[in-house]
């Protein structure tokens, strides 16, 4: 399996450390790139020198939503391919049509115990590791 560069963008703390713990717990080598919302991830994109393989994005967010974020990256030409999966607590319906339209990879929903959690990371990361990503 290869290693994943992996932009988190999370401004839940608690969120961002449960996602390093899972990710260690799971003794997976991938490379985390953290951004608290989706200005500081454009930034970080916006330098195009070591783009992620995927996104992984939360929804509720201060300054630009998941949805704004997602619009934003679906028009530039470059970053437009990263594969981006919206991890989020919302169960609504419209923001996953909505992030479906745009053009996203996967709507995946947070479960809320620990070991759920674990589980359906391990899967996710598990699957992008084995697709085949385009390269940027």
């Amino acid at each position: 399996m290869k290693t994943l560069n992996i932009l988190l963008i999370e401004d839940d703390m608690i969120e961002v450390m449960k996602f390093q713990r899972t990710i260690s717990s799971l003794k997976l080598d991938h490379k985390i790139i953290e951004a608290n919302n989706g200005e500081e991830a454009l930034k970080i994109l916006e330098k195009k020198d070591e783009l992620p393989d995927i996104i992984l994005l939360d929804l509720n967010m201060p300054k630009i939503n998941g949805i704004e974020f997602l619009n934003i990256l679906k028009s530039d030409d470059v970053l437009k391919y990263i594969p981006t999966i919206i991890l989020t607590t919302s169960q609504n319906q419209k923001d996953l049509l909505e992030c479906y339209k745009i053009g996203i990879a996967g709507y995946v929903l947070k479960p809320l115990k620990y070991e759920d959690y674990v589980s359906k990371m391990e899967k996710l990361l598990a699957y992008w590791s084995i697709n085949e990503l385009k390269q940027i």
